[in-house]
């Protein structure tokens, strides 16, 4: 997947991401790590194609990262903490996760 690390913010889905406990700053770190779990979101695709990131976030807490792709530019649409029941799920499904 090729974009750019800039990112396409406006009031409406900063305060959605910000209100799961992320900021602004987090989540654009976020996109900085290595490795970066990526997925298609199949299920949300319908009028864009939409993306799950999974990492780690502020202090090595393991969030994830909705987003989509416009003019090359990441797009948070959600972002949020991951509980516990879906950090087990994921790591069987990406080892090293």
């Amino acid at each position: 997947m090729m974009f750019k690390r800039e990112f396409d913010w406006d009031r409406g889905n900063l305060l959605k991401c910000q209100k799961h406990g992320l900021t602004q700053e987090e989540i654009e770190a976020f996109f900085l790590q290595d490795p970066l779990f990526l997925s298609p979101d199949l299920n949300h695709s319908h009028l864009e194609q939409r993306f799950y990131a999974l990492g780690k976030a502020h202090k090595g807490k393991r969030a994830i990262v909705v987003f989509t792709i416009r003019e090359e530019r990441i797009r948070p649409i959600s972002a949020r903490y991951m509980h516990e029941k879906e950090i087990k799920r994921f790591k069987k499904d990406y080892p090293g996760f």
